[in-house]
């Protein structure tokens, strides 16, 4: 599964938060919402999230292996 733990990281040692990410960024609610519940996100979303908080992909998402994954 994709894990958005390192975004909430990288969040909280940014100038940025959640409110200046739906209000001055125009990241919508729903977004944050949806890396709270490491939810699916588009690239164009994660491109945005890279840009605002100028860092890696990595900052923002990891995968862990689960048991939950989806059979191959």
């Amino acid at each position: 599964m994709i894990s958005y733990n390192p975004f909430w990281k990288t969040l909280k040692n940014s100038n940025e938060s959640t409110y200046t990410l739906i209000n001055k960024h125009h990241i919508s609610s729903s977004t944050i919402d949806r890396l709270r519940k490491n939810q699916a996100i588009t690239t164009t979303t994660m491109n945005d999230l890279c840009r605002v908080l100028n860092c890696k992909v990595e900052d923002i998402a990891v995968y862990v292996s689960s048991d939950e994954d989806q059979f191959l």
